[in-house]
Order: C-alpha cells, then sequence, then structure tokens
C-alpha cells in the first residue's frame, strides 16, 4: 500500500472500534455525484444498513432524484453539503474529481466540525490515482479534523434502471492509512462478497481491461446491429451468441476461446465481408480485429 506520511493523516485507532462500522453499519455518508454509479452505490449501502444524509449533485433534477430514492436530502450547492459526515463519496466524471475535492475541502475548512476522528474522503473512478486528495486537499484543513483517504472502486457497468446483485460485484479498495484501509474493507464488505486490495497502478490496469473487456465489446454490439438493421433484423437473434460468447470464458482462457474467419486467416471470406461495410472507419476496425486476432492465435499455436 503506497503512503506518504508528509501529507496523509493518521486516523484515530479507536476510531474503528467506536466507529459506526465497528457495529452493525450506520455510517453518515455524503455522496458527490448522482450517476449511474453513483445511484447503484448509494442504494446498495443504504440496503446495507448504511446511513446516506444527502446527496450533492450540480443537476437539482439528479440531485433529487436519488435522493427520493434514499429518503435523504439533496444539494446542488458545496456550500450546502453537511460538515460532520463520517463518510464523503466522490463519485463523478474523472476530470471533475481534483476541483471539487478542493472545494469540499475548502468548504470543510471554514465549518467546525463536532466530530473528533478523520472524516474519510474516498472516490470510485477506476483510473484516478488515490493521490488525487493529497494534492488538492490543504494540510491541515483548519477548524475540522483533517480527511484520510482512500478509493472503493466497484468493478461492474451500471444503468440507472437496470438491476445488478453487487454482491457479486469485485470491489478494489486502496487507502492513505492501514486503519482507513480496514474501514474501508468493512464498508465494502457490506455490499460485496468480493473485496480486495489494490493499488493506483493496479487499478488503472484493471480499468483498462475492463475498457476492452466491456465498453470496446459493446460497441462491437452496437456495430453487429448496425449491420442487422440494414436488412431489417432483430439484434434479439444474436443473443443465443453473445451468451454462449461469455459462458465460454467462464471455462476457457479468451485466446482458446476465440473461432471464425480471423484465426485461420481466409481471405476470401474477409475480404467479402469488408465489401459489405459501407464506412471506411469500420473496415478499417475489422482490418485490425482480424489482423489482432490472427497474430494472438498465431502466438497460441506456435506455444
Amino acid at each position: 500500500m503506497e503512503k506518504n506520511n508528509d501529507v496523509l493523516h493518521t486516523t484515530n485507532k479507536d476510531y474503528i472500534k467506536n466507529s459506526p462500522l465497528g457495529g452493525k453499519g450506520g455510517a453518515t455518508i455524503v455522496f458527490l455525484g448522482s450517476g449511474n454509479l453513483a445511484t447503484h452505490l448509494s442504494l446498495a449501502l443504504k440496503a446495507a444498513g448504511e446511513d446516506i444524509i444527502q446527496i450533492f449533485s450540480r443537476t437539482q433534477e439528479h440531485a433529487q432524484a436519488l435522493a427520493d430514492k434514499l429518503h435523504c436530502a439533496s444539494c446542488t450547492s458545496i456550500s450546502d453539503i453537511c460538515t460532520d459526515a463520517d463518510i464523503y463519496i466522490f463519485s463523478v466524471k474523472d476530470d471533475a474529481l481534483p476541483n471539487l475535492i478542493s472545494q469540499l475541502s475548502e468548504h470543510l475548512s471554514h465549518h467546525p466540525s463536532p466530530n473528533t476522528h478523520h472524516p474519510i474522503f474516498l472516490h470510485t473512478a477506476g483510473s484516478v490515482p488515490m493521490s488525487v486528495f493529497p494534492a488538492n486537499t490543504p494540510s491541515p484543513i483548519t477548524h475540522h479534523p483533517s480527511p484520510n483517504f482512500g478509493v472503493l472502486y466497484p468493478m461492474q457497468t451500471f444503468s440507472k434502471d437496470r438491476a445488478v446483485d453487487f454482491r457479486e460485484i469485485p470491489c478494489f479498495i486502496e487507502a492513505s492509512d492501514d486503519d482507513t484501509l480496514e474501514l474501508i474493507r468493512q464498508l465494502s464488505s457490506r455490499i460485496s462478497d468480493h473485496v480486495q486490495e489494490a493499488s493506483s497502478d493496479k487499478r488503472k490496469k484493471l480499468h483498462l481491461a475492463a475498457v476492452f473487456a466491456c465498453n470496446m465489446v459493446n460497441h462491437c454490439y452496437r456495430l453487429a446491429e448496425k449491420v442487422l438493421e440494414e436488412e431489417n433484423i432483430d439484434f434479439s437473434l444474436y443473443q443465443p451468441l453473445i451468451q454462449e460468447t461469455a459462458n465460454k470464458v467462464r471455462e476457457l482462457s479468451p485466446r482458446k476461446a476465440q473461432t471464425g474467419p480471423m484465426v485461420r486467416y481466409d481471405r476470401t471470406i474477409m475480404d467479402a465481408q469488408i465489401a459489405l461495410i459501407p464506412d471506411e472507419r469500420t473496415r478499417q476496425i475489422y482490418r485490425l480485429m482480424a489482423d489482432s486476432i490472427h497474430e494472438d492465435s498465431s502466438e497460441t499455436k506456435s506455444k
């Protein structure tokens, strides 16, 4: 676990024993963000017994919609954020994190807190290092216990209106110190059966792999859908194929599961398919994928 004792603050060890997380839940939590991930994570924590007390979002409609589901307060201004919460969870766009962290730290510095323990600042991003917190937080925060920092990254694709089983979602955690790591582990374990520690560098690779395994795969579904739309063919006919493709990699490595004309580099079929593609960008994607699949398959055969 990475530490920088010059900028990170230690947690009172008694807080672990006396904190809400040390009992049956009930930590007071403020969410900064109201998007897909924030929605699912906040609802999961609420169901696990944690006390979500406020939702912050720049858009009132979004803040209120999530707050209504959680039966808590909402706000759109930093100056209205509760200053005595146990945990502040930042679940916003990556490029919004630094400024938001700085603004919240400044807000807390002007409001004395009755808490004697240090609040915890958490973010949920896959590719943002934990160092975003000390880089944007004054040390110390005047009139307020300085925050400890951490990351809780649930590796899943989220859509607001689609239910997920959070207990099956891998959650990767990191913290500024051992005590805070234990608190984040306790919090994460209330909602997931798959909690692992991962450094910022490792988490970046996890996120990169997730982009390949999820976002790019889904875009391939979209490219397939566009081909089918030209002939008014229902995309749902491909659900069995998609399901079997996903099921195979539960038992085989992706390398061993790969099939099709690109593996054997059947130029007759591939050239005929490329001729059916109307735009150059998609043709380029096809060619790049074909070369990558064939090269990877050839490496497998040579081993």
